[in-house]
This record gives structure tokens, sequence and C-alpha cells, in this order.
């Protein structure tokens, strides 16, 4: 056994019993995947009530429906979950995937103030790793390491702006850190985001790249929040420090978008609050024995999550299917893997696990994007499917 398959389990939040859990898994007899409620260590289909999850998430109640619906038992999901490593796989049993469909993807950058400094850091560096070092210690010294307490968009901001500007310190990540209007951007189409126990993909273009674990929202097309859920918002430095205009290169790459393992729905026991609250880990094991761990407190982000939906989604921004929105992360390792002063890169074969009690443990394995599972299967595959096996009546 792979070990990415001893990795993958648990997958489930330490209060499983009392959430609603939702999945999507393939079905290899319907050729085609099912949205599945998760109860007391058992996946049950219940596609014939919602045929996407898309669906599922623009109901009044997602909890409630969820917890109401019926269906088809799929087995247990620890047995699901073995089966989900390409390498180790039946292709004849189920395997889980990522916890969306239909869903725009969408993420936020440079919400917390030091992924803030570390993007200023790498527009300086232009791309050249070595050069972050030194660079990291002047744009301390100008701008401050502890901009915690300052908000976006306030008056103490907008001076803060205004000084750096004199100072000729400005930089296109500062403005989205700490003005008024967030950065949101398509991290990848929908469809495309891997799930647990999945390869996640680097560009092999890069020497510099991390992962960056966050949590994730489920935002209905109304602009209610209706569930979170974890993800890696795989990152290569090195080509959006060489410009911005590169971003969608270094962030929208095969397997380079992991979401997982499954969308919790707010109800009377989970709540945006706990979202607010949380503490997200992050470790990754190499092949190489190498060791790295880190958090991310959701209490030190600048802007609020409910702002960062309303920026999303509003009056003047429409998504009809709904979106799954990435808050960012405060997370930017820069402690050295090999050569001292190269700062943390991925090797092939890490594993990299994103947990937080609540939501549970998104777990992947790092590889080249052209040797990751290649996306074949699409809306239009979707709709097909749907359409042979009878669930897109009415």
């Amino acid at each position: 056994m792979s070990t990415l398959s001893h990795a993958i389990a648990p997958a489930l939040p330490e209060d499983a019993t009392a959430a609603a859990l939702v999945a999507r898994v393939w079905r290899p007899d319907v050729g085609g995947p099912s949205v599945a409620a998760v109860r007391d260590g058992a996946v049950v289909d219940v596609t014939a009530t919602f045929p996407t999850l898309r669906d599922l998430c623009e109901a009044d109640d997602p909890a409630a429906s969820l917890r109401a619906a019926t269906g088809d038992p799929l087995g247990e999901l620890d047995a699901i979950l073995a089966n989900t490593p390409r390498e180790s796989r039946d292709p004849g049993r189920p395997w889980l995937l990522a916890p969306c469909d239909l869903q725009a993807i969408k993420a936020c950058g440079v919400t917390f103030p030091i992924s803030m400094l570390e993007r200023v850091i790498e527009e300086r560096a232009r791309g050249d790793m070595a050069a972050a070092a030194t660079i990291r210690t002047q744009v301390n010294r100008l701008v401050g390491s502890d901009l915690a307490s300052l908000k976006p968009g306030s008056p103490q901001a907008m001076e803060l702006k205004r000084v750096l500007i004199e100072q000729g310190a400005w930089s296109q990540y500062l403005e989205v850190g700490i003005g008024p209007d967030a950065e949101i951007f398509t991290k990848a189409q929908p469809m495309s985001a891997v799930g647990t126990g999945m390869d996640a993909g680097v560009h092999p273009i890069s020497t510099w790249n991390n992962p960056e674990p966050e949590v994730v929202l489920a935002v209905a097309s109304t602009g209610r929040i209706v569930g979170a859920t974890l993800g890696n918002d795989v990152n290569l430095r090195d080509v959006e420090g060489r410009s911005a205009l590169l971003l969608s290169k270094a962030k929208d790459n095969q397997g380079s978008t992991a979401i997982g393992p499954f969308l919790r729905f707010f109800d009377a026991g989970f709540t945006l609050d706990d979202v607010r609250r949380m503490v997200v880990t992050l470790t990754v094991e190499g092949e190489d024995n190498y060791r790295l761990e880190g958090s991310s407190s959701m209490a030190r982000i600048a802007r609020d999550p409910a702002d960062l939906a309303g920026q999303l989604l509003n009056a003047h921004h429409a998504y009809p299917d709904g979106a799954v929105l990435f808050l960012g992360t405060m997370f930017a390792p820069v402690e050295d893997r090999d050569a001292p002063g190269k700062g943390f890169t991925h090797k092939t074969g890490d594993i990299v696990t994103i947990a937080t009690p609540k939501l549970g443990r998104l777990v992947n394995r790092i590889r080249p994007t052209d040797q990751c599972e290649r996306w074949t299967f699409g809306a239009a595959a979707l709709m097909r499917n749907l359409a042979t096996r009878g669930l897109l009546g009415g």
C-alpha cells in the first residue's frame, strides 16, 4: 500500500456524527459521479434527489435536506477512501472526488498580512528564490511585519499607503492587502478540482512553489454561505513573482486545485463563527524524510469571510450555479529545505496534509502536472451522464 493510501485515513471531522457531510463519489457502475451523504461511516447516494452538489447547495436548508434525503448505500467510507489513490484503485469500485461540481472555483489573495508581505517579496525578487531572504528583510523594515490590526480600506490603511508611495515602496499586493477591494480570482474551472487521496499538480517549470492551506466556503447563487471545506491553493511563487499577469499560469494547472475531503453544511452545531475561529494545520512529508509543519489561524485574517463572499457575489457579479471560495492563507514557508538561502519548494512525492477538527483532513501527493490524472470529465459529460441515468427530469 502506498504512503498516500496510508495517509488519507482518517478523513472525518472530530464531531462527524453531528455533522451534515456531503461527498462526491465516482460510481463505475453508472459511469459518472454521485452526490453522497456521509453518515456514521457509511456513504449513501442521494443523487436521485439532488443530481448535482450545486442543486443541494441551492436548497433552502442544505443540511436538513441532506439529512432527509434517502438513497442507495455505496459502501463504507473507509473502503471508498482506500480505493481513491490512483495507483491502488480498483476501477470497478467507487472512489472519492472533490465535493463540488458546477460551482465556479474562486480564490482570494493576500487576505493575511504575512501572505501579503510574501507576495510583495515575490514581486520584488522577480521569481528569484535566492534573492528573497534579503528582500524580506528590507520589506519588513519598510512595512513592518505585524499588520494584523490594520483594517483594509480604513483611514489608517490609506495613510500607510500614502507613506509607502512617498518612499517608493508601494506594491500591487499592498493595494489588495490593505485597500478597500479584495483580490478575488478564478482559481480553476468547474469540475476540475481534485479531492483527497489524489495527486496535486506542480508545473515542472517551477523551482519555487508551496502549498497554501485554506478554508473554502460554499456560496449559493443568492450569496448565502451554506458550508465550508478545506483546500490547497497550490502556488508557483517564481511564476507569479515574474509578473502578476502570469497569475493564471501560476495558479490554474492540472491538479493544482485540491478541495475536500467533504463539504460540511452550516446548521445549529456548525456556523460561520466556527470558520472564523478555525486553525488550519499543514504538514508536508517528503520522500527524503523532510518534514514541515505550519498553521493558519482564521482569527488573523484581515477581511471577514462574509465580506469576502459579499465581494465575490453581489449585484455586480452573478454566479447562477454558486461558487466555492478559497479564503486565503497566512502560511508562506520560508525555511530552507536544501541549500541555505534557497527557502522551501516542493519535491515530487511530497505528502501534503491540511486539517482542522471540524472539517477533517485533506491529503494529497505532489506530482508534476503532466503526471497527474488528466481531467477529462467536464460539465458536458456530467449532463450527458445524468440524462442517461434519467436524473435530469423536472
